[in-house]
């Protein structure tokens, strides 16, 4: 499994990169907001995808890459036209976006350490995981709680081609505390009995989630140094 992070100000001042069925999608996106998402998560797929399979990253080069969505919403990778062989899962928040690679099916979601209302958690949660949460010495730490679950679910319910069609409640995560910036593990147990092995990482106030349906190493950096591109959230998309 490897990852890589791109934020607003790497994309590209024009759209040659992209592919005709891209450009096409990206014309109709006329809210500003939604079209840089758009863009940003295209970007982030290229460069995994072409560092992954040694291709170049220059607009030609990526221009040979798609990233399109199936019906599920979830999203797959081609060059030249075929399938690239790899399984690709990708998330955004506050100027930044991921994706991660790898052989089999995964799950990834971003979050930023905000605020949860008490009704976020009652509504969405599961008992112990509102009880890890609300457990939790200061609110910096129960908002900071709050979100990993909720990424952690979000990137279970990816690998589960669901997305926020299912219940979150059916999914059960149970983290395990680690240090800022390093990885630690985590599971996410499905009411019919799958479990899902991941990892999660805090850099700054970015909250970072894997899920797969077999467990592994951490997620490897596909850049020396890799990070989410600082220590906060990127300014928003306009």
């Amino acid at each position: 499994m490897r990852w890589l992070a791109r934020d607003e100000e790497a994309l590209p001042a024009g759209l040659l990169w992209l592919t005709p069925a891209e450009a096409t999608r990206a014309a109709r996106l006329r809210h500003p907001k939604r079209r840089t998402e758009y863009l940003l998560r295209r970007l982030a797929g290229k460069h995994a995808v072409a560092a992954v399979l040694g291709l170049p990253v220059d607009p030609a080069g990526l221009a040979r890459i798609e990233v399109a969505n199936a019906p599920s919403g979830a999203p797959y990778a081609m060059v030249d036209g075929a399938p690239a062989g790899v399984e690709i899962s990708l998330t955004d928040r506050a100027g930044r976006a991921v994706c991660v690679v790898d052989t089999g099916p995964v799950g990834c979601d971003l979050e930023v350490v905000e605020p949860r209302s008490p009704a976020f958690v009652n509504d969405f949660l599961t008992g112990p995981e509102r009880a890890y949460v609300t457990g939790r010495p200061d609110a910096d730490a129960r908002d900071a709680a709050a979100n990993l679950v909720w990424s952690a679910k979000e990137s279970a319910l990816k690998v589960l081609r669901t997305g926020l069609r299912r219940d979150t409640r059916s999914v059960a995560v149970a983290i395990q505390d680690g240090p800022p910036g390093a990885w630690a593990p985590l599971t996410v147990r499905a009411v019919e009995g799958t479990v899902f092995h991941g990892w999660w990482r805090r850099d700054g106030q970015f909250l970072f989630t894997v899920a797969a349906p077999q467990p592994g190493p951490p997620p490897v950096a596909l850049e020396p140094a890799a990070g989410l591109g600082g220590s906060g959230p990127g300014p928003a998309a306009s």
